[in-house]
């Protein structure tokens, strides 16, 4: 039996440590009491889905992301947090938060949009893809009624980001497209009261889903696993032309976008991949849209490989410069000089960065204080 139908855990406390939750809501102590507070068994929500259509004999095909699963009565989709029920199309996971943090904007990682701030993350189960290397496969890889769910409803989600000053809502930690009716309903309660939003995605999403979704956030960062189908086919278990075209989609909206590329050691890391991938990025979205290349660690069912090397991050990292790209960014290696924003006219560093710590930041108005170059991002 696959992991994907079958998930063993311990209960929420073993499901908190492994998700790391423990230590991402340590510096809000209060918060990890209200989650507590929020739960209950773990159970399942009944709200129709957004995007399917509805065949003869309740069949229906689902048309929220490029899998177009077709699914009989009581059948589930690949994604498994949506089921075909009497041939309507329900999601399982609206309101049912698996887990809720407070964390650092710089995390996620978003390095042009409003440094410094806090960002109440929130995932519920599963994935539309399957990537071996995923670092929260424990929940990514679970059906919602494996892990322990909570309930957190649009308007609690708000309150919660008010109750801790947290000015950006974040939807991260697993795949947000399958959660995306409780995500879109959540954008339009924050923004009634002020506050951002922020999805953290593989872009696995079909295009219509993906313009309205630009419409209700303010940030998308996109995780670019590859620049090969191979690399998706076997790794993945995905497709790259539909992650490309929702990245295009982001770019031509009014949305912020970054982008991340995990440089796993022999996979994808070849300066051929890099460099074809810098250049459609040069040609499709511009030299200003940040790219941050992170260093992997072996996880999950990718145990075999080494922590990718330094040099190998700063060849890919060169590459990128040398091809065009204004702001490029070495990740998960703290203290490294490629942390920090430099400004690409006068070469001054424009946002000092450690870790998820913000040093010196000699931006004005949205430009360089040294030489007044715009620099690109969403900074107030």
């Amino acid at each position: 039996m696959k992991r994907r139908q079958f998930f063993k855990t311990a209960g929420g406390t073993t499901l908190l440590a492994s998700t790391g939750l423990m230590n991402r809501t340590s510096t809000f102590p209060a918060l990890l009491m209200d989650f507590y507070a929020l739960g209950g068994e773990a159970n399942l929500s009944k709200v129709e889905a957004l995007y399917y259509k509805k065949h003869p004999d309740r069949e229906i095909e689902c048309t929220l992301c490029p899998r177009l699963c077709k699914l009989g009565d009581k059948e589930r989709g690949y994604c498994g947090v949506r089921e075909n029920i009497g041939g309507t199309y329900y999601t399982l996971v609206y309101g049912k938060a698996c887990s809720i943090a407070a964390d650092p904007i710089e995390k996620k990682p978003l390095f042009h949009y409003l440094p410094k701030s806090s960002a109440l993350s929130i995932a519920t189960a599963g994935c539309n893809v399957n990537c071996k290397f995923c670092q929260n496969w424990e929940i990514s890889q679970a059906r919602p009624e494996q892990v322990q769910n909570y309930d957190f409803p649009p308007r609690a989600v708000v309150e919660t980001a008010q109750k801790y000053r947290c000015p950006v809502i974040a939807y991260t930690y697993t795949e947000p497209v399958i959660f995306f009716e409780y995500m879109y309903d959540t954008s339009l309660e924050a923004r009634k009261k002020g506050i951002r939003n922020v999805v953290i995605t593989g872009g696995h999403i079909n295009p219509e889903p993906m313009e309205d979704l630009t419409k209700v956030v303010d940030a998308v960062k996109v995780d670019l696993k590859a620049f090969s189908q191979d690399f998706y086919t076997k790794y993945v278990k995905g497709e790259l032309q539909p992650v490309l075209e929702a990245i295009k989609i982001v770019h031509k909206s009014s949305a912020w976008l970054e982008l991340v590329y995990l440089v796993i050691p022999t996979l994808n890391d070849s300066s051929d991949e890099i460099r074809k991938m810098c250049q459609w990025i040069m040609k499709e979205i511009g030299p200003d849209v940040p790219l941050h290349f992170s260093r992997f660690v072996p996880m999950y069912l990718v145990k075999n490989l080494p922590p990718t090397p330094v040099s190998t991050l700063e060849k890919v990292h060169k590459i990128a410069l040398d091809e065009g790209i204004h702001y490029v960014y070495i990740g998960n290696v703290p203290g490294h000089s490629a942390e920090n924003t430099y400004c690409p006219k006068c070469k001054e560093i424009v946002i000092e960065r450690k870790g998820y710590s913000i040093g010196k930041i000699a931006l004005k108005g949205g430009r360089c204080k040294y030489c007044n170059n715009p620099i690109p991002g969403i900074w107030i």
